[in-house]
């Protein structure tokens, strides 16, 4: 189903063929918010922005309409752990693409007064960020719980280090992180693959240099193990309604419990209307709009967080509801028929999920990144299949004990 290939220089190539007339397609960069020193905190995000406003061949109105001219699109986004930039296109403008992703990532010049410009742009979106806590909780939970950590910096930065960085920097750091050996170009669309690695060898081939580390197993800056705080902290903001975080520790993405506890958080807080939690929370006692889990596997450590905007006066009830379910995880195992239907549901999402083009160029990207190949479809629904409830219960036991959770709560 996936084709793959890696140029001599280490850039990796994964590819599947549709007959679809759009062609999706991007770069997988393994460099991420924690790979910056304190200094550097916000460079990667900073950079994603302002790759785009001039190289050695193009100013920055060319690069945006060079994709754009064709109608396609061209975004990028940036994660603790990764930095991506992708396009959508008609399947001929396909090299315009791949073309305009080297000439970015490798060319760009950063002049001073588009820079100058950007640094007002991310600062706004830094003060944009601090106006909506249901996303802020989130970054200043993990600021608490990795304390001291690199994991614990925002991936925006601060208003300090944005305003610090010049265009020496940037093309320093641009040079010694954005290398061809952490990269993936990930391409799902209507295109020989022969051609496609021409088209990578052309544009890609002479770019260096090459790593004997594989990638997604590169070191980070801070070895051994991550630290995990824990803490229960009230803060007054003054908003209209509660917001309720409560996380704890969870597999690492090498960590075989990594499938267990994904079907697991799918079953506390998934994104069906079924999902423990809405029933318990929202539909029996109405206490919230929005209640969800999130898991999320680093390269060493793992993040379950469970979010809940609640009424004031609820605030206290809704935690003692979600502690309740969580603790029911253990004390009362899945029935068979309880896990047949929770697995049925996992794949069917899956399957829809990856019915997008777009979300499945981007999920093989950061597979093929992170772990040398890409699982299908059908693969990764055997794995859900294959667990047993005696699996899913060990893992509760093992990581969703009540007293593991720190509690972040604005009110």
């Amino acid at each position: 189903m996936y084709q793959y290939h890696i140029l001599p220089n280490g850039l990796k190539i994964v590819f599947r063929r549709t007959a679809s007339q759009v062609a999706y397609s991007g770069v997988y960069i393994n460099v991420g918010s924690r790979d910056e020193s304190p200094a550097e905190e916000g460079a990667a995000h900073f950079i994603e922005h302002s790759i785009f406003k001039g190289t050695e061949h193009r100013r920055a109105y060319h690069i945006q309409n060079r994709i754009d001219g064709v109608g396609g699109e061209l975004n990028a986004f940036t994660t603790k752990e990764e930095t991506c930039i992708y396009a959508s296109s008609l399947a001929e403008h396909i090299e315009r693409c791949i073309e305009l992703f080297s000439d970015v990532l490798f060319h760009s010049v950063f002049p001073s007064h588009e820079i100058e410009n950007e640094k007002d742009v991310v600062i706004e979106e830094i003060n944009s960020y601090r106006d909506q806590p249901a996303d802020l909780i989130y970054d200043e939970f993990e600021e608490l719980v990795f304390k001291g950590h690199p994991l614990a910096h925002n991936i925006l930065g601060s208003k300090r280090n944005v305003k610090s960085f010049t265009p020496d920097f940037l093309r320093s750091f641009l040079k010694t992180n954005y290398t061809p050996d952490r990269m993936v170009l990930a391409v799902v669309g209507n295109i020989a693959f022969a051609r496609l690695v021409r088209i990578a060898e052309k544009h890609f081939g002479d770019l260096g240099p090459t790593s004997t580390k594989s990638v997604g197993q590169l070191c980070r800056q801070s070895d051994g193990k991550v630290p995990f705080s824990f803490f229960s902290k009230t803060v007054a903001r003054h908003t209209h309604q509660v917001h309720l975080l409560l996380g704890c520790q969870a597999p690492h993405l090498f960590d075989e419990r990594k499938v267990a506890f994904s079907l697991l958080n799918n079953i506390i807080g998934g994104p069906a209307m079924n999902s423990r939690l809405n029933v318990a929370v929202r539909e029996k006692y109405g206490f919230c709009y929005t209640i969800e889990s999130q898991f999320v596997p680093f390269t060493d450590t793992g993040l379950f967080y469970i979010y809940a905007g609640v009424d004031t006066d609820a605030a206290e009830h809704a935690r003692d509801v979600i502690m309740r379910e969580i603790a029911r995880l253990s004390s009362e195992p899945l029935t068979a028929m309880q896990l047949n239907a929770a697995q049925r549901q996992y794949i069917g999402q899956m399957a829809i999920t990856n019915d997008s083009a777009i979300n499945e160029m981007q999920s093989i990207g950061k597979a093929y990144l992170n772990y040398d190949r890409v699982d299908t479809i059908d693969e990764m629904a055997a794995d859900i299949r294959s667990l047993t409830a005696a699996d899913i219960q060990s893992v509760a036991d093992e990581l969703l004990r009540p007293d593991s959770f720190s509690m972040l709560c604005y009110k």
